[in-house]
């Protein structure tokens, strides 16, 4: 198998004659795919043997032995803050001539040393003219206390450093001949950051190298690597082998090589073939084996969802069957089925867009209930508290080195403490805009990386966003009007709407990308019109009725022509939706009627009778008959 070429190491072995410092950063915890060379025995002639490549997952240290012995270089010094030096690797012959060259005195194979013993060691290593050799500084991100306010002695240590840095000169070894090269000194930091700024800034001869996740190549050769630890591998056809090494890579975008191998580990532990190497990868990714997007009795739900779904949003026939087929495609695996790659997206992504109280928020509730089993499920963040853009800490965690940065953003600790979730983000309007292009990487990619440096994946989510978009808008002189009422035809609501979305996303935000990425998925929902309304007048009364049981043990009743002079008043303004006839339920009857309850001995009673409604000086009473 043909190793691609690992960018980090290549850049070393370009910048070795002329740098004499190294410090990188990135993933250095990370796993290296490299080609090791082994002797093979012939079975024909046992005294002869080959010497052939096999590629191997392998950690920095050994990924970095293995390329520079290439260039004569004969071993590592290799020192961290807990375990003092050691030599690498830890062979006899390279032990010993490391202890002959620097006067080591290892014991049980280390030697503990302070600042200023590793700064003189560092010296003699940087001047050492017979053999070549390198130094690795290893967790050197904890060397310093704090990176701008150092001890005297770090004080010492790094200045020493930066004029090893720019007094050391390139060797060419006695015995082993060659151009001139550095024995380098090698800084590993979790971030270019943790080491003074002045040390990489003013010497010339310091380099950063930065490790980055590896690409889709470096994947696809390591899932090659690790395919036979697979169950089923072995045996499988060419084309079964071929699509599972085409999911191991496309499933871990973004991920290391370490991932892949953790991936193969589980696989392993869960007796996972190569045919589940997607429940591996979601395994792994969010923490649970049992997929309920795969359950029988979800899609027997979904398949009897509409009814349920209309018995609490009412009068949105056309919202509920587009969400519907949305979620049928989500149960499906089909979102995102034409593009190459859409594995990793949300499981859905709905965009509720209409006048107020018509159902977009309940729309929501119901379908986590449908889905979940407990409308509570989902993950409710209302937009207008991130308004302004430094708000943006709060919900998607601070940027390194911030106050607050290690305890992560609301969101992404919410969505990797349940993956399996309906999240809402309410009137995504009211944002700061800086905040929505977060929402790129999450529709395209399915995961976001907070301060920490944790990333939490939205593929097993249902994303909603509502807002109130289209309903009102502004003309040049920024004066607010109608842009559709009450009354309007929904063909003539749902195009109104769908332009004015387009035209806030692509000319007042100017990110038109965002809402190319919530694509088709945008659900308008209309007025409620009067028949509707006193379908959810009726169910709030219930509503009332039943509270009046529960906590008074009272039964309420009234005449007909009181319910209709009550339903007159509650829905004679439609224009602020379902939520509006609550409140004017509670203004023309609720407020009343505890007010008159408040007032009169119940003990006993089991029955009220709202005889009359009456007003005097704009006040609202009840006449009650208690029974």
């Amino acid at each position: 198998m043909n190793v691609p070429e690992t960018r980090w190491l290549l850049d070393l072995q370009r910048l070795l004659p002329i740098r004499s410092h190294f410090v990188i950063s990135g993933s250095i915890r990370d796993n290296f795919l490299v080609s090791l060379d082994a002797a093979v025995i012939s079975t024909t002639n046992p005294s002869a043997s080959d010497i052939v490549s096999t590629a191997t997952l392998v950690p920095l240290n050994r990924a970095l032995w293995e390329s520079m012995k290439r260039n004569d270089y004969r071993f590592l010094l290799i020192y961290d803050p807990i375990d003092g030096l050691r030599v690498y690797p830890d062979e006899p012959a390279q032990r010993d001539l490391a202890t002959r060259l620097f006067d080591l005195k290892l014991a049980d194979g280390c030697q503990q040393l302070s600042l200023e013993s590793l700064s003189k060691l560092m010296k003699r290593l940087s001047t050492e003219k017979e053999v070549r050799c390198a130094m690795v500084l290893d967790f050197s991100s904890r060397i310093p206390r704090k990176a701008e306010q150092l001890s005297d002695a770090e004080h010492r240590f790094f200045v020493a450093a930066e004029k090893l840095s720019l007094s050391a000169s390139a060797i060419v070894p006695r015995d082993a001949g060659g151009l001139p090269q550095y024995n380098p000194v090698l800084w590993l930091v979790n971030r270019a950051q943790d080491l003074p700024s002045w040390f990489t800034l003013d010497s010339e001869r310091v380099a950063s190298l930065v490790i980055s996740k590896p690409d889709f190549e470096m994947r696809q050769a390591a899932a090659l690597q690790l395919a036979p630890l697979f169950k089923g591998y072995a045996d499988a056809a060419a084309a079964v082998r071929t699509q599972f090494v085409k999911s191991f890579t496309e499933g871990t975008e973004g991920m290391s090589l370490a991932a892949l191998s953790d991936i193969t580990e589980l696989a392993d532990r869960q007796k996972l073939g190569i045919t589940d190497i997607e429940d591996a990868v979601r395994c792994y990714k969010v923490g649970a084996l049992d997929n309920p997007w795969r359950k029988d009795y979800l899609r027997k739900k979904i398949r009897d969802g509409q009814s349920f779904i209309e018995e609490r949003v009412k009068g949105q026939h056309p919202a509920v069957v587009k969400t519907l087929d949305i979620l049928k495609r989500s149960v499906m695996s089909l979102t995102g089925a034409q593009a190459r790659s859409g594995g990793s997206r949300p499981r859905g992504v709905l965009f509720f867009a209409g006048p107020t109280g018509v159902g977009k928020t309940e729309l929501a509730k119901t379908l986590t209930q449908l889905v979940f089993g407990d409308e509570r499920a989902y993950l409710r963040f209302d937009m207008s508290e991130f308004a302004e853009e430094h708000t943006s800490a709060r919900l998607l965690g601070a940027p390194p080195g911030y106050v607050g940065f290690d305890a992560g953003g609301e969101l992404t600790n919410a969505v990797r403490q349940k993956p399996f979730s309906v999240v809402l983000f309410d009137e995504i309007e009211k944002a700061h805009p800086r905040i929505l292009d977060k929402f790129l990487q999450i529709l395209e990619d399915g995961r976001l990386t907070d301060g920490r440096g944790d990333t939490a994946y939205f593929s097993e989510t249902i994303l909603i966003f509502t807002s109130n978009l289209g309903i009102y808008v502004e003309d040049r002189q920024g004066e607010r009007s109608q842009n559709v009422k009450p009354g309007d035809s929904y063909e003539t609501v749902e195009f109104k709407v769908r332009e004015a979305i387009g035209n806030y996303f692509k000319f007042k935000l100017s990110r038109p990308e965002l809402l190319n990425r919530i694509g088709d998925n945008i659900v308008v929902f209309d007025f409620i019109s009067a028949e509707v309304a006193g379908k959810i007048f009726d169910g709030m009364l219930r509503n009332v009725a039943r509270r009046l049981q529960e906590e008074l043990n009272l039964q309420l009743a009234m005449p007909a022509a009181v319910r209709e002079e009550l339903l007159a008043r509650c829905i004679r303004d439609l224009s602020n939706g379902g939520r509006g006839v609550g409140n004017q339920l509670e203004s023309n009857f609720i407020n009343p009627l505890s007010r008159a309850l408040f007032e009169l001995e119940l003990e006993g009673k089991q029955r009220v009778t709202v005889m009359a409604i009456t007003e005097a000086d704009k006040v609202i009473s009840l006449n009650l008959q208690l029974t």
